[in-house]
């Protein structure tokens, strides 16, 4: 078999277990967040955090609840690392500096999971399970809530209310992620990952020197970081490490997981507005940006521009051989149009097309499928956009599942779309204007260019994923890129829960014959369409400065 073939066939297989699970999960969790009922292990988390589970929030309550709690977890997780040479089971690691605790607390926080560090270097058992595992299940929870009231702000009218934060964000733990987390775990342990918490151990004599490596509760922390669309490893490998990611079935199931929240949430979002027809118009944009950009991936990497890939079968460079190139293409992909950012290859060895094509994954949005619920709302802002460039072309007030997308709507909305390439190009900007930054590039040009764009589109983006290079553990990076995770995660939610809020008040509107129908492929194909230029505007300047350039030179 051809390693294109076996790609295809396996990019297949993916499609073909997605489909399998998209019904099931996709009413499964639109039950969780319709229920009124509290199971007894919620009762006492409740009672434990003080709050009242059946109290209904307006939008800037529920927002209150989202930054409080978040704030919170930076401050604990932030003290967690610089107290880590206090606390048993540290392996002899030393307090993680300042700088890289504040950029590494607000890295999970924020689930994006960048780290400028080695995990198996730096961070001891009590930080790695009490810690970042644990942001790992909050902070996807804290997305999936978001995702959810904006739905509630279609689906309810004439009430600012969006639910319940605090039941949203512990329901989305304990029903959804922890038991996914739990099969997939053991799914993983039985395939060759470990799961342990050994000290560290010496594994052999390399040219004279021995190489040690620690254990841990590392296919625990593995389903949940593909689960929540995290992406945190627990080596500096990533997913790319044997002891996270062993055979190449793995490396397809964790492909899965990272792909099937997002996806299903489109099967919530249409039984919740009561419009199963309008799920699946969300669920054909993503499917169609996502396999274009699979198509292009492989094309890029597959090309033969010489013997030596001719002979290896396509560009393996920075690859796992286990995996080969279809596999670390369909990975490459997945995790850069969501906000997970693991690795099971280098982005920084692709070619100069394919590593701009991770690039502009993430610079989309990551709304294809995106994260676990962050790609939701970020998609269904994006459709209230294409709603309104329809309605500017007709002459017509637009509307969106019987809601008027007016003045206030449409401002929200652009502020959304906004923020995120505004914090990557300034950022970008002033780190290549200003002289100690750039010291952390090992590469020139336009490769030096990109290591620094993609730097700053994964964090304000919250994906987490990086370009092989860069030296981000500095303090200019692990302060400006902490920065950019922060105002890349809060501000969007701010736009999407006063979006929620303001299309929760209105009533609903009939539709007429005029109405655009926003269940049909037209639709589905102005809304991609919208994607691609508005984003094609915005970042295109600076991808002709880095991987266009490099591309078009090899």
């Amino acid at each position: 078999m051809g390693p294109v073939l076996a790609g295809v066939l396996q990019l297949l297989a993916l499609i073909a277990a997605l489909a399998l699970a998209y019904v099931p999960l996709g009413n499964y969790m639109a039950r969780v967040y319709s229920s009124d009922k509290h199971w007894r292990v919620e009762k006492w988390i409740y009672k434990g955090i003080g709050a009242n589970p059946n109290t209904e929030m307006r939008w800037p309550a529920y927002l209150r609840g989202v930054l409080a709690f978040s704030a919170v977890s930076v401050v604990f997780l932030y003290l967690l690392q610089r107290l880590q040479g206090h606390l048993p089971g540290s392996l002899g690691f030393k307090a993680i500096d300042p700088d890289q605790a504040f950029n590494t607390a607000t890295s999970f926080v924020t689930n994006t999971n960048w780290q400028s560090y080695y995990g198996e270097q730096a961070m001891g058992h009590v930080v790695q399970t009490a810690g970042l595992a644990v942001q790992n299940f909050v902070s996807a929870a804290v997305g999936i809530a978001v995702a959810v009231a904006l739905v509630r702000g279609f689906a309810r009218s004439r009430t600012g209310e969006l639910g319940n934060f605090w039941s949203d964000l512990v329901r989305g733990v304990t029903r959804i992620l922890l038991p996914l987390s739990v099969v997939a775990a053991i799914v993983l342990v039985a395939c060759g990952a470990i799961q342990n918490f050994s000290g560290i151990h010496e594994v052999g004599q390399f040219m004279g020197g021995s190489q040690q490596w620690n254990g841990g509760a590392v296919a625990s922390q593995e389903a949940i970081k593909e689960v929540g669309t995290n992406g945190g490893g627990y080596f500096n490998a990533n997913s790319a490490h044997p002891f996270e990611n062993p055979t190449p079935f793995t490396n397809l199931f964790e492909i899965f997981l990272l792909l099937v929240i997002p996806f299903a949430l489109t099967r919530t979002f249409g039984i919740m507005v009561g419009s199963i027809k309008q799920g699946y118009a969300i669920l054909a944009t993503m499917a169609t940006i996502w396999v274009g950009f699979i198509a292009l991936m492989m094309w890029t990497e597959f090309a033969h521009h010489g013997p030596a890939l001719q002979i290896a079968g396509g560009a393996m460079e920075g690859k796992e051989q286990r995996i080969g190139v279809g596999a670390s293409s369909i990975f490459a992909v997945s995790t850069t149009l969501t906000s997970t950012g693991a690795v099971d290859s280098f982005h920084s060895s692709f070619t100069g097309l394919g590593g701009g094509i991770t690039m502009l994954g993430m610079q989309l949005g990551e709304i294809a499928p995106g994260g676990t619920g962050s790609g939701l709302y970020g998609m269904l802002v994006m459709a209230i956009i294409a709603v309104f460039i329809a309605g500017l072309m007709v002459g017509r007030t637009p509307e969106y599942l019987g809601k008027k997308i007016g003045t206030r709507e449409i401002k929200f909305a652009a502020c959304y779309i906004l923020i995120t390439p505004a914090l990557v190009l300034i950022f970008t900007a002033a780190a290549m204007a200003l002289p100690t930054p750039g010291h952390s590039m090992t590469n020139s040009g336009a490769h030096g260019f990109s290591e620094i764009l993609y730097a700053y589109s994964s964090a304000a983006n919250n994906n987490g994923s990086a370009f092989a290079g860069l030296n981000a553990d500095t303090q200019w990076f692990n302060s400006t890129l902490g920065l950019a995770m922060v105002l890349g995660r809060f501000l969007p939610m701010v736009f999407v829960l006063a979006l929620a809020g303001s299309l929760a008040e209105q009533k609903p509107v009939p539709a007429t014959a005029g109405t655009l129908r926003t269940e049909k492929p037209l639709f589905t194909g102005l809304l991609v369409g919208a994607i691609l230029i508005i984003t094609g505007l915005t970042y295109f300047p600076a991808l002709a400065l880095g991987p266009l350039a490099e591309g078009l030179a090899s």
